[in-house]
């Protein structure tokens, strides 16, 4: 018979729910991770949608992942294997493309191409974005300070922070403070004057965010993404084998060999406090667990507005959580073909299976002010008449995701607004659809004769199928206001909560979203700091 006491209870099975779990059980400790449906991972999972077709419903490609917690639970060994993503290809209206290698002269000669000026510029903005980004890299790991305090620890964390900025050279200093204020567009447009290299870039500052390029904040987006890292080639961006799910699949594999349990189907209906210390859950099913400490991995608004009353909790402290923002901006279309799509900008011959194109990126992103207009349609409630596409093929780099022969496409759109006029239904998922497969036929005729099957996911269906407050991909925007010390509330930005016993190690907590791990590690280090 299974016990119902534990040393620590993590609410939630994403993969920050499952890298605390296997950390807390790395040191000994007794641990169950419960997670609402029937399969772990959270938003990076993979499941058959179409027979045959594997997705990535979600999250669909991989380089923030920590490489400490890869080797801390020994990732590969449990099946982690992540191929590399080589080119990013933006198609442009008038039939030719820009092109991005993971060569970098036969980019800066594509660049050369379309602009002598930009591929001059090039490679002083590459040194400056990778400067800045391994500037701020060791603040990942920190955990955030509270600067209103006197206490030694926040103190010391003071220091720390003061010890890595002393160590930062001016242009570094400079640099992040600007990346940290402007705008994407404003940021690009001091560097290039080609629309197409703007725009594709640009588009990395308004992934999972209710801004335009042209919003101030939007270069530290554009940042957070440059941080990633894969075999420790910085910048790299790859996908893993099986997907997002292989991702999760392997964490889920090092905590199990550890020791953790995992339930399956196991929502969580309430916090159990008793003299004011968290000692346990109750699930929805009627079952009670009890534990030394209760950790969520799940969404803020959840995590303190959902699970635990109210009045355990300071106002001040739930009117913050109210106001911190969680809309969702981005919707997911996955596509089961027939066939792949012949972009007119780099056809191919045949079945077109040793297509450089199709083995990374294409990306939809023709030009600042065609993302800024993408913006103002989700800005009135409108799904955006010709989003931003990032756009993938995992059967191309990992056929097993598709039949012999048939390949699985996968779209990342901007904008779908959560808070869509009208509201979301099926009638509008069918639109968001049309909207996406008309605007990926304009460089690629075919597109629609090869479409076997569609699933298409607003951010109204990530909210219910992920458990996503808002449907907001990284759990709360990354804006200036909502990150680092400030990350999900002032004074509580180290993982701890006003709530004795209960920790918080998600997405929306420091370091941010994606599938990095890092809110999941960091938590559990601190929990273990407290002598659980």
């Amino acid at each position: 018979m299974t016990s119902n006491q534990y040393d620590a209870i993590i609410i939630g099975g994403g993969h920050n729910g499952l890298v605390a779990g296997a950390y807390l059980a790395r040191a000994g400790k007794k641990v169950v991770v419960l997670e609402r449906r029937h399969i772990a991972g959270g938003a990076a999972v993979t499941e058959e949608i179409f027979p045959g077709y594997k997705f990535t419903e979600f999250s669909y490609v991989v380089s923030l992942l920590r490489p400490e917690i890869i080797r801390d639970l020994e990732l590969p060994k449990h099946g982690l294997k992540i191929l590399p993503l080589p080119s990013t290809v933006t198609p442009m209206e008038n039939g030719d493309y820009l092109g991005a290698w993971d060569d970098h002269d036969l980019t800066r000669r594509e660049i050369y191409r379309h602009s002598p000026k930009d591929a001059e510029a090039y490679d002083e903005y590459a040194r400056v974005m990778a400067r800045a980004a391994k500037a701020i890299k060791p603040i990942i790991n920190l955990i955030p300070p509270d600067p209103s305090s006197l206490s030694v620890k926040d103190l010391m964390g003071l220091l720390k922070v003061g010890q890595f900025a002393a160590n930062l050279s001016e242009k570094e200093l400079y640099a992040i403070a600007k990346l940290a204020t402007q705008s994407s567009a404003d940021l690009l447009e001091e560097w290039f004057e080609f629309d197409p290299l703007k725009g594709t870039k640009a588009a990395s500052g308004i992934i999972g965010t209710f801004l335009g390029p042209r919003s101030p904040g939007t270069a530290y987006v554009l940042l957070h993404h440059y941080m990633g890292e894969i075999d420790g080639a910085f910048r790299a961006w790859g996908f893993a084998k099986n997907g997002s799910g292989g991702v999760s699949g392997s964490i889920l594999s090092a905590a199990k060999a550890l020791g953790v349990e995992v339930r399956l189907n196991a929502s969580v209906k309430q916090v159990i406090v008793k003299n004011g210390r968290a000692v346990g859950v109750a699930l929805e099913n009627g079952d009670e667990l009890t534990s030394k400490v209760v950790m969520s991995a799940a969404d803020p608004k959840r995590t303190f507005l959902q699970f635990v009353e109210q009045k355990h909790f300071p106002d001040e402290f739930v009117t913050a959580l109210q106001n911190f923002r969680t809309r969702g901006s981005s919707g997911k279309v996955n596509i089961a073909l027939s066939e792949l799509p012949n972009f007119t900008a780099l056809p191919f011959k045949g079945k077109g299976h040793d297509s450089a194109l199709h083995r990374g990126a294409v990306s939809i992103s023709p030009s600042i002010d065609y993302i800024e207009r993408a913006y103002d349609d989700a800005k009135y409630g409108q799904i955006s008449k010709r989003p931003y596409l990032d756009m993938i093929f995992p059967s191309m780099i990992d056929p097993d995701m598709a039949p012999p022969g048939q390949h699985v496409m996968s779209c990342f759109v901007q904008y779908a607004p959560y808070d869509l006029e009208g509201g979301w239904n099926d009638t509008r998922r069918d639109e968001l659809g049309e909207a996406v497969v008309s605007t990926i036929e304009q460089y690629a005729p075919n597109i629609r004769k090869a479409i076997v099957g569609m699933q298409v996911i607003s951010p109204k269906d990530i909210e219910a199928i992920a458990g996503i407050t808002g449907g907001n991909i990284f759990h709360g925007e990354l804006l200036l206001h909502q990150i680092f010390f400030l990350r999900p509330t002032p004074q509580w930005a180290d993982f701890r909560t006003p709530l004795k016993g209960y920790y918080f190690g998600a997405s929306g907590a420091h370091p941010g979203g994606g599938v990095m791990g890092a809110a999941g590690m960091l938590a559990a280090k601190e929990i273990l700091k407290d002598g659980m």
